[in-house]
């Protein structure tokens, strides 16, 4: 359970306490696509802006005015409920017949939503299809040096942070993870998705844990396999050469660890011990994935935190940055404040 919810920080102890979500708008995030809308196809790419609002049920809603079926509709992916969140999701294009029209979708609004924008695309928008999220946050009442906090935050613009799955991924108090069983059969259809993804994020977080402890989680070995930033495009490491390492060292490169499956590991040497002596403490969620017929991955296990800025507002810390996809503001966080979440919900 510790490897999950609260594995080792990279930095040492954060540099003070404070509030985070208070309101929805401490937290702030916006879908960065990546790509432009085609301006024709079958369906309507829609900008929403939500507020304290499940993704899901924004979606069903849309399926409504839009007079589709729920499964029709597409979104990237999930965003918390307990925030202020800006994304795309993607409804068919309606027929003549029904009068609707760009227009009556752009000026969609319902509890907790309201459509910014819509244009016409060539797809239905698949999940993991975007680049990362802007962050806007505030943490409030913060206790703690502000030089320690800029010096903090410097060393992570520089050198980013552990890319540990956050406790979202694990349910409200680690519920997921009391879920993991050896076969998948036993385990509700509808909780099946969210349980196999907590017993793979569990073996990553710990084997990453394992290597913020030795100090290699930010540096590539011999038998790493590393990924391109913001990429999901991996490659095996021979030999750690110069030119590896100073690509590693302007976040270019990250090693990564894995994501469990059923299949052989794709690592070398001393990271593939590691990394299976690791795994082996976790027999049950191992046992999951590969009943489940999951496949071996691999994901970065640093996370490059682009185009940080802070500024103070009298007590009041706002943090304003880009992850790539996949990846949880939380992580960054943690590595700088303690911020108890007021509101902190998972979706």
């Amino acid at each position: 359970m510790a490897a999950a919810l609260a594995p080792p920080r990279a930095f040492g102890e954060p540099c003070g306490n404070g509030r985070l979500r208070t309101e929805p708008e401490d937290f702030v995030v916006e879908e960065d696509l990546g790509f432009a809308p085609s301006g024709s196809g079958p369906h309507v790419l829609l900008r929403v802006r939500k507020r304290n609002a499940n993704t899901e049920w924004v979606a069903r809603e849309l399926a409504r005015a839009a007079g589709c079926r729920a499964n029709e509709v597409g979104y990237a992916g999930l965003k918390d409920r307990h925030a202020v969140a800006v994304q795309w999701f993607s409804v068919p294009l309606p027929r003549a017949r029904s009068g609707l029209t760009l227009g009556d979708l752009a000026a969609l609004r319902g509890e907790g939503f309201e459509v910014l924008e819509a244009h016409a695309h060539s797809r239905k928008l698949p999940r993991g299809a975007l680049a990362g999220n802007r962050f806007t946050i505030r943490v409030r009442d913060l206790n703690a040096s502000r030089n320690a906090v800029a010096h903090r935050l410097n060393i992570i613009a520089q050198e980013g942070v552990p890319n540990y799955f956050g406790p979202q991924r694990f349910g409200r108090d680690g519920a997921n993870l009391g879920r993991i069983v050896r076969d998948p059969s036993l385990i509700h259809p509808r909780e099946r998705t969210y349980v196999l993804s907590a017993a793979r994020s569990l073996v990553f977080n710990a084997v990453l844990a394992a290597r913020v402890a030795d100090g290699t989680w930010c540096r590539l070995e011999p038998g790493d396999v590393a990924n391109l930033d913001a990429r999901g495009s991996v490659f095996p490491v021979e030999t750690v050469d110069e030119a590896l390492r100073e690509r590693a060292a302007r976040l270019e490169l990250h090693p990564t660890g894995p994501l469990w499956g059923a299949d052989d590991l794709l690592s070398q040497g001393r990271v593939r011990e590691l990394e299976k002596g690791v795994a082996a403490t976790f027999d049950e969620a191992r046992a999951l994935v590969a009943a489940a017929g999951m496949r071996q991955e691999r994901r970065s296990l640093r996370l490059a935190v682009r185009g940080l800025e802070w500024q103070w507002e009298g007590a009041n810390l706002v943090l304003r940055f880009w992850l790539a996809r996949g990846s949880f503001a939380t992580t960054v966080l943690r590595e700088v404040v303690d911020a108890v979440e007021v509101g902190f919900g998972s979706e």
